[in-house]
């Protein structure tokens, strides 16, 4: 079974501009699959159909479904404990006073207590590599460092599909390896939208090109990053680590 599936999704901000058009996807189990193009292309907006924050209102039949589930109101608490969102900057979404109630917001919604939320909130920051983080505060951490906390916060839903928005933004060399690792060592499935092509040639074995919310290009990434006049024709740039060589399958995969 699929872990996500769009068919023909098309969305239209308030004021009538088309956002997004005849958008269809598939993600499968334990993929990851890298989300580009030029900004305003509608990335975020698709990334924020696949858990059911767009539109206000949910049609049903729904265009989205998440392991065979469709994202329709009835069905919605659970898909959203399905799909974690990661937002561009994480300042959006963290809220509580300490990274350990940070960490238990969601799984607590979704009626865990006591021990086996504690449990939980532990083996999620450790997941991340912030073991023993619980008592900090949210707001002296370093960027990189809260990125990691609001994935925990999605690891600790156990979510099975994560739809991340420019993860490596903002982050210093060192944040960016780290975040890199730490996604290639996570088991579920992930889109990630993102203008860092490298980071994409590095994990993502295949890409999908969006410009002016249509899905223009879709294949193997190498295939799809070395095509020169395909990425300059929607404002992009063939990555630098592909102008020296192909990296090898295992760097691409994991």
């Amino acid at each position: 079974m699929k872990a996500l599936e769009v068919r023909n999704l098309s969305y239209r901000y308030p004021d009538g501009r088309a956002a997004l058009r005849d958008v269809s996807l598939e993600l499968e189990a334990g993929e990851r699959l890298g989300l580009i193009g030029p900004n305003g292309a509608g990335k975020s907006t698709l990334l924020l159909h696949l858990n059911g924050l767009l539109p206000e209102r949910l049609d049903s039949p729904s265009p989205i479904h998440v392991f065979g589930r469709p994202v329709e109101k009835a069905h919605l608490s659970g898909v959203r404990a399905q799909v974690g969102l990661l937002f561009q900057d994480p300042d959006d979404q963290l809220f509580c006073p300490t990274v350990g109630e940070d960490v238990a917001f969601g799984p607590r919604q979704l009626g865990l207590t006591g021990s086996a939320l504690t449990a939980r909130v532990a083996a999620a920051l450790e997941q991340v590599g912030l073991a023993g983080f619980e008592e900090r505060l949210p707001h002296r951490l370093s960027h990189g460092e809260k990125h990691r906390v609001c994935l925990a916060g999605l690891l600790a839903c156990e979510a099975r599909v994560l739809a991340l928005d420019e993860p490596t933004s903002s982050l210093d060399p060192r944040g960016r390896r780290e975040l890199k690792a730490l996604l290639q060592r996570l088991p579920m499935a992930q889109i990630i939208a993102t203008h860092d092509l490298e980071l994409v040639v590095e994990i993502c074995p295949r890409v999908l090109v969006l410009d002016q919310g249509a899905l223009v290009a879709a294949g193997p990434t190498c295939d799809i990053l070395n095509d020169e006049a395909l990425m300059l024709a929607h404002g992009l740039e063939r990555p630098h680590i592909l102008q020296h060589h192909h990296p090898h399958p295992s760097s691409v995969r994991s």
